[in-house]
């Protein structure tokens, strides 16, 4: 079990990360970096020990060191395992049919769906934007990683554009960045909310995306 920042444990997910394990060789591999992940979420970078990695892991450290020599080289790719999953799932939603807003609500859903399914992943991210993870990941720190997430949305409003889908006169780096901070708001709550409450947020914001969050009632009539 793995308590998230406001103390609420969360369960490591079962299933992989979708990525197949072949040799088993490989399997210890993927459970390290998945074990990474976790310690990483749980405690920060600097104080996710490789004794505690590796008792995660069920591997002893020296085994441990045997795949990843360094702890750099384990975040970096514990890294490399979300933008090989993550990225993937959210641009694929952000293809699939349907209107814009048909699309937006599919990458929102998608986003909350990897955060259901591997509920470390959010306190993770947010983890190794801090202390010393700095150092180890400049790029992440500066928020990099989160350049291609928010190509995605820019991609969608760009076709949103030549549909003719935005009012007249609508910036639409100011949409993008509306709901790039929206989808990243999310999940920075993620990291922190109780499951139940993430998931009215998300129902929340998919209403929002929607324009069905808010209804004027009609006014009550008058029998004089």
């Amino acid at each position: 079990m793995v308590p998230t920042a406001n103390g609420a444990a969360i369960t490591p997910a079962t299933t992989q990360l979708g990525r197949p394990v072949g040799a088993n060789g490989e399997e210890t591999r993927y459970r390290i970096v998945i074990a990474t992940m976790r310690c990483v979420a749980e405690v920060g970078y600097s104080k996710a020990s490789i004794r505690e990695i590796a008792r995660s892991a069920d591997v002893s450290s020296a085994a441990l060191y045997n795949y990843f020599p360094t702890k750099a080289e384990l975040l970096s790719a514990a890294v490399a395992e979300v933008e090989s999953v993550a990225l993937p799932r959210l641009r694929a939603a952000g293809q699939r049919g349907g209107s814009i807003v048909d699309r937006l609500v599919a990458v929102f859903d998608e986003s909350g769906q990897l955060m259901c399914e591997y509920p470390y992943l959010a306190a993770f991210e947010r983890a190794i934007r801090a202390e010393s993870a700095a150092v180890v990941l400049p790029r992440w720190a500066a928020g990099a990683e989160l350049e291609p997430l928010r190509h995605l949305i820019a991609d969608i409003i760009a076709d949103a554009h030549c549909e003719e889908a935005l009012p007249d006169g609508c910036d639409t780096d100011g949409v993008i960045d509306a709901i790039y901070a929206l989808l990243r708001g999310l999940t920075d709550l993620a990291a922190s909310m109780p499951a139940p409450a993430y998931r009215h947020t998300l129902h929340a914001a998919r209403q929002l995306i929607r324009g069905t969050l808010f209804t004027t009632c009609p006014s009550p009539r008058s029998d004089h």
